[in-house]
């Protein structure tokens, strides 16, 4: 799947949200996670790299409880590779759903494989453990993870501000910013 150019108007619609919610608001003026936050909500508005793992059947795996369990499953690369790639997944989704979509999360119905789970401290954990993966000299570099996990609340406010900053947002047809998804 092609990457959305750096020019996009929709990444320098996001791009803009996240550098005055997290700098302006929540106080973390970090370019670096900024960045990252701007390259995820980029990413997933293509529902194929929201749901980009998949299981040894290549049925897309929604639920976190799911991903987990394609931790213990072999895989072509290498298990130190397999697991920063699906632990970074894995705290992508829980910082994406909770932090953009939370009401989401208590629909049981939605997630019915997750109910018990916690988002938050799943996420924080998933960051913590690509953080020790990664190395410093790695793109993205393992502080930023080691940062994802120690202020995940943060973030996670950080992009319920982003949200309703896109709500708020009318693009030039005069349709509400709350419709990116596609």
């Amino acid at each position: 799947m092609e990457s959305i150019r750096r020019d996009h108007p929709l990444r320098r619609l996001f791009a803009g949200l996240v550098e005055h919610a997290f700098c302006a608001e929540v106080g973390m003026c970090d370019p670096v996670l900024t960045e990252y936050v701007v390259d995820l909500l980029v990413s997933f508005t293509h529902v194929d790299r929201l749901h980009a793992v998949r299981n040894a059947q290549g049925k897309r795996l929604e639920h976190i409880v799911a991903m987990l369990a394609v931790l213990s499953d072999e895989q072509p690369m290498s298990p130190v590779d397999r697991d920063r790639t699906m632990y970074r997944h894995i705290g992508d989704y829980t910082l994406f759903w909770a932090g953009v979509y939370p009401e989401q999360l208590k629909r049981s119905s939605r997630n019915p494989s997750d109910v018990l789970l916690d988002y938050v401290s799943q996420g924080k954990r998933s960051y913590a453990i690509v953080s020790q993966l990664a190395g410093e000299d790695d793109a993205p570099p393992s502080s930023l993870f080691r940062h994802l996990s120690e202020d995940f609340e943060f973030c996670l406010y950080g992009l319920g501000l982003v949200r309703r900053g896109w709500e708020q947002t009318e693009d030039p047809t005069g349709r509400c910013g709350g419709e990116l998804l596609y």
